[in-house]
């Protein structure tokens, strides 16, 4: 086997007709279906898999790419150890040590140092006792975003915004009294961000521009639902194909090369993917929300020709470690 496209076990089948979900599954199912034909068309022998498949030998492929493998956070206990196993039996995509660096949002210091504009975010390490009012009065932000180092798809994050001694919590702080209590049930389990909430993220959204193998291939618009926040889909957010204006594409690419030049520093592979989300400030600029390169949703139904790019990469990767 040369190339196995890594999923989520609960994606490995189409849904039922009657299934609520069933649309997004529809469409990860067919997103991942054009990746595994165009790694075919490039003569590489493929399988989908789930990444705790049990009866998997990862030493029989010569590679494993991360696709839709979105329960990793609910299973960190269970998918941290696999990963440590697996990178040694057989190459990943991206490469181990890049993943294991994007999985822990403290990869934005790194960005930042590099001179990436970074959405301002205070790092509060897991067990801290500072309650969530003392620190954004220090920061002085009234209006933040609490969420975890390692999460996907929006969990455990809320926007809280103080006035005066009321806090107001979205989504709402239950089964917790109050905003303060949840927060300190957050920072009781896991290294925790705060960040200034940005308004513009309700008004213009966020933009996510697909880079692959030095390509910037195509972008989308993700809109959080009336009364949210949050952008994802799995909230309510819905997403849009938009151009990719030439300023997009030079912002994209001065991201990915001071990325690049992170890795090289450390001795790590080259990213083969990335997703550059991008939110706007107050003043109108384009921020650095995230850097997605473990598993990111890539939306090649609204550009197929960029699943063979990404194929073609792989391709020339794999014929480069033989």
């Amino acid at each position: 086997m040369d190339v196995v496209v890594l999923t989520d076990k609960r994606y490995l089948n189409a849904a039922s007709k009657d299934d609520p979900n069933k649309d997004y599954f529809d469409n990860l199912l067919t997103e991942d279906t054009m990746v595994l034909d165009a790694l075919k068309k490039c003569g590489l022998r493929v399988d989908r898999r789930a990444w705790c498949d049990e009866a998997m030998d990862w030493s029989i492929t010569k590679s494993a790419l991360f696709r839709t493998t979105w329960d990793y956070f609910d299973r960190w206990s269970e998918f941290s150890p696999w990963l440590h196993r697996v990178q040694s039996q057989t190459q990943l995509f991206n490469a181990a040590s890049i993943v294991h660096w994007n999985l822990d949002k403290h990869y934005l210091k790194d960005l930042k140092k590099l001179g990436v504009n970074v959405v301002p975010t205070e790092f509060v390490k897991k067990g801290g006792s500072t309650p969530l009012n003392t620190l954004s009065s220090r920061l002085g932000w009234t209006d933040v975003v609490i969420k975890p180092a390692i999460a996907g798809a929006a969990i455990d994050t809320y926007r809280v915004t103080i006035k005066g001694n009321e806090h107001i919590c979205s989504p709402d702080a239950q089964p917790f009294t109050n905003c303060e209590s949840l927060w300190q049930s957050l920072v009781a389990q896991q290294d925790m961000l705060v960040q200034p909430f940005l308004p513009q993220v309700i008004e213009a959204g966020e933009k996510s521009l697909i880079w692959l193998d030095g390509h910037v291939t195509h972008g989308v618009l993700k809109k959080a639902k009336t009364g949210d926040f949050r952008v994802q889909d799995d909230h309510g957010g819905t997403v849009h194909s938009v151009n990719v204006k030439s300023e997009d594409e030079t912002l994209a690419r001065d991201i990915m090369s001071k990325c690049i030049q992170h890795c090289r520093s450390r001795g790590w592979d080259t990213p083969i993917y990335a997703r550059v989300d991008l939110m706007r400030d107050n003043e109108g600029q384009w921020l650095l929300s995230e850097l997605e390169m473990v598993e990111p949703e890539l939306w090649f139904r609204f550009n197929p020709p960029a699943a063979q790019i990404l194929a073609r990469a792989i391709q020339k990767r794999l014929a480069s470690l033989s």
